[in-house]
């Protein structure tokens, strides 16, 4: 899904009015009924409810989402935060059509500051006051009425965005802005509503009328959803055997770092492949083959220090003939006659590769020699990794995420999958895609090595659409991760509960994307 800037967005409603003749009276009362059905269906206990609304457009789809809660037997109270006179056009007829639904409302001709803090009660508060076209600060009626809501127990949806927010402001923000537990935004998202931490809760994106054709952005950014990647994830014929999914091999493991291998081999069967076979260096084969009975093992020539020898190559090249993926680098050591081993494996591979840990280490220095023109290849660095690849610091891969990432994937022409909070995945032509599932539970060792054998299976599985599996691995990855918090906890959660978490995240997945509206970020899981 694309995410799109407060101006484009502006520009997107006038087109859809102006050249898809969609009445922007109907994009606004498409925009308040997906505010009321979310609260709904996600806080259908909640009685009284009180509708903070500006003067403004977002104001009117208060307004909207007031109107269609009364009709649902809720008692609603309106504040509007300025005088009936001041409001125009679609908000004012809305405004209208509110007060003939007989809904309580106050307005700024009685309104008094001190008596706004103090006597409003609610068991749901509607933030509909100050919407994406806002530039901050906040003053005024309009920050009393944050006050209020910021200062309550209740729960609060913003209506497209907390008030006060810069809605295309990247990482945190400071001054008056609204508390969030929830927020319904319209069409396509901004890029705080992903990248901006607004809210605790989900943040989703309902269809309010505007077509496709109409969304179009110059940000080259977009948001993984459970849509993009529903045909990825979707039921399987009923003529299935194991060949039709794939065959991975996964190049890793050392003595001592043998988990590591055995972890991603595993992976590559949990997200859905038909086969893994772990080469490994001979004196780790026992704890890989140990690890699961499912997994295939070739032991390898291994150096002195029970790393993967360069002697081992010619048997490596035989066992990638045939195979869908090679995955290399967990576990595998930064051992410089290993390294050496993955310079020239790389170099010699055509098979789609997936490269990560150790694996990108070998390139410290050298990273002119990773090249995935005319094949599929994806790197799976962390930011130091990234950094050692890039030459450059980790905070000065921490400060422009996005840059590193999409200059890196530019300039050697494959797929860079930046991980850390919002993983980041580029492709060569410097679109990229922001992924919102995961948790800090996920920062403990192994988790990447678990990614590596999704991506490399859902890729094995989708050789056809390798962007998209590595979309999919992705989001399926940090979703499992966000299922088995709710069971583990964050301190307790360990790399290999995500394998247990996959299951459900496939299921999620598939339920998410039949939904009303998608959802793009979510820091706790919500089930509905």
């Amino acid at each position: 899904m694309k995410i799109v800037t407060a101006t484009e967005m502006r520009a997107i409603d006038r087109v859809t009015t102006e050249r898809f003749g969609v009445p922007s009276l109907t994009l606004m009362e498409n925009a308040g009924a997906a505010v009321a059905e979310f609260v709904l269906s996600h806080h259908a206990g909640a009685q009284r409810m009180v509708a903070f609304c500006g003067k403004g457009n977002n104001g009117g789809d208060g307004f909207v989402a007031a109107r269609r809660l009364q009709q649902h037997g809720k008692k609603v109270q309106v504040i509007l935060l300025a005088k009936p006179a001041d409001l125009r056009g679609d908000a004012a007829i809305m405004f209208a059509k509110l007060q003939d639904a007989a809904t309580s409302v106050q307005s700024g001709d009685e309104l008094q500051s001190e008596r706004l803090r103090s006597s409003l009660e609610a068991d749901l508060y509607l933030d509909a006051v100050l919407g994406t076209g806002f530039k901050p600060p906040v003053r005024g009626l309009y920050a009393d009425a944050i006050a209020v809501m910021n200062a309550s127990k209740a729960p609060v949806i913003g209506v497209d965005i907390p008030s006060g927010a810069d809605a295309d402001a990247i990482g945190p923000q400071t001054g008056t802005i609204a508390r969030a537990d929830a927020i319904v935004t319209f069409t396509a998202p901004r890029p705080a509503h992903v990248l901006g931490s607004l809210t605790n809760g989900p943040t989703v994106v309902a269809d309010i009328g505007s077509p496709k054709e109409a969304i179009i952005s110059a940000l080259q950014l977009n948001v993984i959803t459970a849509r993009d990647i529903a045909p990825l994830v979707r039921a399987r014929p009923a003529e299935s055997n194991k060949g039709s999914y794939g065959h991975v091999l996964v190049v890793g493991g050392s003595l001592g770092k043998a988990g590591a291998a055995a972890m991603a081999g595993m992976a590559v069967l949990r997200v859905g492949a038909g086969l893994s076979t772990v080469a490994t260096a001979k004196s780790a084969l026992a704890t890989v083959a140990g690890f699961h009975p499912e997994l295939m093992t070739e032991a390898l020539l291994e150096t002195q220090a029970g790393t993967i020898a360069t002697s081992a190559r010619d048997r490596i090249e035989d066992l990638a003939k045939g195979k869908s993926v090679v995955a290399i680098g967990p576990g595998i050591s930064r051992d410089p006659e290993t390294a050496g081993l993955i310079q020239s494996l790389v170099a010699v591979l055509q098979v789609p590769l997936v490269l990560d840990a150790d694996g990108l280490n070998a390139f410290e220095r050298r990273s002119d020699e990773l090249s995935g023109k005319g094949r599929t290849l994806v790197i799976t660095p962390h930011p130091g990794e990234m950094a050692r690849l890039a030459g450059c610091s980790v905070a000065d891969v921490q400060k422009n995420r996005l840059g590193v990432a999409r200059t890196f994937a530019r300039d050697h022409e494959l797929i860079v999958v930046l991980k850390g909070h919002r993983t980041l995945v580029a492709r060569p032509d410097g679109e990229a895609w922001v992924n919102t599932t995961g948790n800090p539970g996920m920062a403990t060792g192994g988790t990447g090595d678990i990614l590596t054998g999704m991506v490399a299976g859902m890729i094995a599985q989708n050789g056809n659409q390798a962007f998209e599996a590595v979309l999919a691995a992705v989001h399926l990855h940090g979703l499992a991760g966000d299922v088995m918090r709710e069971t583990m906890g964050e301190h307790s959660l360990v790399a290999t509960d995500l394998l247990l978490g996959l299951p459900e995240a496939f299921r999620r997945t598939r339920h998410a994307a039949q939904e009303v509206w998608v959802s793009v970020g979510s820091t706790k899981a919500v089930t509905t």
